[in-house]
């Protein structure tokens, strides 16, 4: 077998509520190759000094910063949308990750939105790090769905220089995760690996747990030579206990190495 020389990280997002450092403590007992930090409220992700000192501790690259996007990270950093863009950038250049992962903006983030598409397009052209604007989907109270984003959930839509596609979104959305990965082509830059069973939640499970493509994607990006990382990107909220958070980051893993695995080719006879 061939394995590919992509490297499989752990969000920091997958131990929720757990802290940062708890991330990069179990990534580095299960042999993740990295981390990805979710910048939220514990001050640590937020402290490039401190992460530096994790990843050193941990000996665990930090490979991707995911800026805080979310609802309950609108004032962390600041309030202003495109300031938390250039710090999460700073903060990916000081500790040696190559890739930035953002949402699109909230629709009621009028202005934000309406500079979004040419914004991020002038900062990819300002840096080497890759800005990875991530699909999400649309939310739904009872039978109706709201446009939560600005210009879109689908982020195929518009022509992003790098895309992040995460397969709980796409469940989320119900929509055909493997036809999205086509559209996004060569800009598929990042992977948020984690399983959706298409309920209209965004449940983050365990791949292999639900009903998506998770082992088609991870096969294919294996053929197609993909350059970036794969992250698990897990709710393991529901564990009983550390020691079964720590089975399912394991299973998780297991299920990501083993389908990144290709047969290996066989030397041409001459």
């Amino acid at each position: 077998m061939h394995v590919p020389d992509t490297k499989v990280a752990l969000s920091t997002a997958s131990v929720y509520p757990s802290t940062t450092a708890t991330a990069f403590e179990l990534a580095a007992r299960l042999g993740y190759d990295g981390v990805e930090v979710m910048v939220w409220n514990d001050p640590v992700s937020q402290d490039i000094e401190a992460l530096r000192r994790l990843s050193d501790a941990h000996r665990m690259p930090i490979l991707a910063v995911h800026a805080p996007c979310l609802l309950i990270t609108q004032r962390v950093w600041t309030t202003d949308p495109w300031t938390k863009l250039v710090r999460a950038r700073a903060a990916a250049e000081k500790l040696g990750a190559d890739t930035v992962v953002v949402h699109p903006p909230f629709r009621w983030q009028r202005q934000y939105a309406r500079e979004f598409v040419q914004g991020i397009a002038r900062m990819a052209g300002e840096t080497d790090v890759r800005f990875a604007v991530e699909n999400m989907y649309p939310w739904r109270y009872k039978d109706r769905e709201m446009l939560a984003y600005a210009p879109g959930w689908d982020v195929t839509d518009e022509e992003y220089r790098h895309f992040t596609i995460d397969l709980s979104h796409a469940a989320t959305s119900r929509i055909d995760a493997l036809e999205m990965a086509d559209r996004m082509g060569h800009r598929l830059a990042h992977i948020h690996l984690a399983d959706g069973s298409g309920s209209g939640k965004d449940e983050h499970l365990i791949p292999g747990r639900g009903k998506q493509p998770c082992a088609a994607l991870l096969e294919r990006l294996a053929r197609d030579g993909f350059d970036g990382h794969v992250v698990l990107e897990v709710n393991t909220r529901r564990a009983a206990t550390p020691a079964e958070q720590e089975a399912d980051l394991a299973e998780a893993l297991a299920f990501t190495r083993l389908h990144l695995a290709t047969p290996a080719r066989r030397p041409a006879r001459g």
